[in-house]
């Protein structure tokens, strides 16, 4: 099967730089899959889950926004925050809400339609408990 070059880095580290066969991305507007050939592809992330897929193996992040650049040769990501699926926990998720639900205080319009639905997706983060 084919690869690209998968790439994670969130301001505080570089948590991947691998040769992958698929990356299930948390896009904003849905979640989408990129695999080697892939047309060119620049959008921006939701909080949600990232599983890379290498071989048989399957690694899997929690993300909570960024952007994600896809050529057919390449996937890089440029996270807000991503974390190890197996170090998130109940408080690092209750804490991303908190900061979620503060952002959307006096805020109106489309600004309060974008903030809740933030809080929406990084409320369902807790189902990676």
């Amino acid at each position: 099967m084919a690869t690209m070059q998968f790439d994670l880095v969130s301001p505080e580290r570089k948590l991947a730089s691998i040769e992958a066969t698929e990356i299930e991305i948390p896009g904003a507007e849905g979640d989408f899959t990129a695999m080697a050939d892939h047309s060119p592809v620049l959008t921006t992330l939701r909080p949600g889950l990232l599983k890379v897929k290498a071989g048989s193996d399957v690694t899997e992040y929690m993300v909570t926004g960024g952007f994600v650049e896809i050529s057919p040769e390449a996937t890089s990501v440029l996270a807000e925050q991503a974390v190890p699926r197996a170090e998130v926990s109940e408080d690092m998720i209750n804490g991303l809400i908190a900061d979620a639900e503060a952002a959307a205080q006096n805020l109106s319009g489309p600004e309060l339609d974008l903030a809740n639905k933030r809080v929406a997706d990084t409320k369902a983060l807790l189902s990676l408990i």
